[in-house]
């Protein structure tokens, strides 16, 4: 890149840096879907996982569960209306580019992420729930729980280990 008259390093630094990310986001032909709340449509990462700016509150989560692709969208809702019910008071945020659900003082006990043909539900503390959700992990104690399009949703489980998970200490990071 010539360098241009006026122009700082720094400033010249920042301005690569975004004509970079502009064109790695064409090359990888990332999506945008629903509006956040400064108007702009969020981007779709690989698989259809929105991308939200780290925030705490319900509305990221919001935010992220409205730019969820197609079917994911109503799993998100059901999701977070369900672990809303059964934990009061629950703490919310989008971080690492996922909605992530705590008790205060206990850190996290669940998440999501959107793949391509699946919603999938991260238990931080999963190994300990009965029974355990059934997708192993290489970290010690998390066990995972994929939803695909067609699943029927077993609420009851689902608010059992939800339930359990919240009782937990929870992951801290």
């Amino acid at each position: 890149m010539k360098p241009k008259r006026g122009i700082s390093r720094m400033a010249r630094s920042v301005e690569e840096h975004s004509d970079s990310k502009r064109a790695k986001v064409r090359q990888t032909g990332a999506k945008r879907t629903a509006t956040n709340r400064t108007g702009a449509r969020p981007i779709l990462l690989t698989g259809g996982n929105p991308q939200i700016a780290k925030a705490a509150g319900d509305a990221p989560v919001q935010a992220y569960i409205a730019a969820m692709p197609g079917w994911k969208s109503d799993v998100g809702r059901r999701l977070d209306a369900l672990i809303t019910r059964t934990v009061p008071g629950v703490r919310k945020e989008v971080k690492w580019n996922s909605p992530l659900y705590a008790v205060e003082g206990q850190g996290w006990f669940f998440g999501m992420r959107c793949f391509t043909k699946y919603v999938k539900l991260v238990f931080f503390r999963g190994k300990l729930l009965r029974p355990a959700p059934p997708g192993e992990s290489k970290t010690k104690d998390v066990r995972y729980f994929d939803i695909r399009e067609d699943d029927a949703l077993d609420e009851t489980q689902l608010v059992s280990w939800i339930r359990q998970a919240a009782s937990l200490p929870g992951f801290v990071g």
